[in-house]
């Protein structure tokens, strides 16, 4: 199963992967366009928050991932592929979420601006860390990746975008007002259109091996969205913070995933499924989220009245 998946014939060439690296540079611009300096004042005003979302995204869930693959042993290369989603940082669709399920928008943005921002360095660090730790028998060991190299590439689809997002603002404040909803809502449906284009081009392959990876997907979201709650709660984060948390833990930048896939692991079939279907899925997860939140606070409030 394992040589199956790493050989997978997936319809993705050069020029995908350019218009992927758009996409997500794209997004980034537009998540630097939302950046202002009450975003980062949380930072001292509120640290508990801050502190907690950073701990669930680029600590727990990697550390929790790994636990995951040691007891489940999948098929290394969707290992590789889980490793992979969870070094990576929250996606900005988790602002649109948080705000429609009663969480703390300010917070959503500002987690999503500094999960950015450090993912420059701890996206790299964090997958080379645990994926090490990894015993992967009989996988190419020609896909071994320089974390150096891969700093290189998420500073330039990260970084260079966030830079020229906050020099655009800093210069050009009413410009930055009028673009910046616009400009998010509009990157965010091109990277939508984008995975669905894909799947749609490799729907034969990806029903022959779905199995493979809903269930793994499916867990690893869930345990991605509860140890986020369940870590702020523990830490004495409020419910509304505690909800913004969880939704920032378990909706993934995959975008980015795949593009360090096709950058440096030549399209590796398993991985990317892994990273594809996880971009479909934790839209669905973050809808049932939001709808769990809102009917509890209906029940709480009927309670009250």
């Amino acid at each position: 199963m394992e040589e199956q998946l790493a050989n997978l014939d997936l319809t993705f060439n050069e020029s995908s992967l350019t218009v992927l690296n758009i996409c997500i540079a794209f997004i980034m611009f537009g998540v630097a366009l939302t950046l202002k300096k009450k975003h980062f004042q949380l930072l001292l005003t509120s640290p508990r928050p801050v502190f907690t979302g950073m701990l669930a995204q680029f600590v727990v869930l990697p550390a929790l991932t790994f636990l995951l693959v040691y007891i489940l042993q999948p098929a290394p290369t969707l290992a590789l592929g889980m490793i992979l989603v969870a070094a990576c940082p929250g996606g900005n669709v988790s602002n649109f979420f948080s705000m429609v399920g009663g969480g703390n928008t300010a917070l959503s943005v500002s987690l999503t601006a500094i999960a950015t921002i450090l993912a420059v360095v701890m996206t790299p660090l964090n997958f080379e860390i645990w994926s090490s730790l990894l015993y992967l028998k009989g996988f190419d060991q020609s896909f071994s990746v320089d974390p150096i190299d891969m700093f290189k590439t998420v500073s330039l689809i990260i970084g260079l975008p966030i830079l020229i997002g906050v020099l655009v603002t800093l210069y050009f404040p009413q410009m930055t007002e009028k673009i910046h909803k616009p400009v998010k809502w509009l990157s965010f449906l091109i990277l939508l259109g984008f995975i669905g284009v894909a799947f749609w081009s490799n729907r034969a392959v990806f029903i022959q091996h779905f199995d493979k990876v809903i269930f793994l997907v499916f867990l690893h979201n869930a345990i991605a969205i509860g140890s986020g709650f369940l870590l702020a709660r523990s830490l004495k984060n409020s419910v509304r913070d505690s909800r913004t948390i969880s939704l920032e833990t378990g909706i993934q930048n995959s975008g980015l995933a795949l593009v360090i896939i096709f950058s440096f692991f030549g399209g590796n079939g398993g991985m990317a499924f892994i990273a594809a279907w996880w971009g479909v899925w934790h839209i669905v997860a973050g809808f049932v989220i939001t709808r769990l939140f809102i009917w509890t606070d209906k029940r709480r409030a009927a309670k009250v009245s």
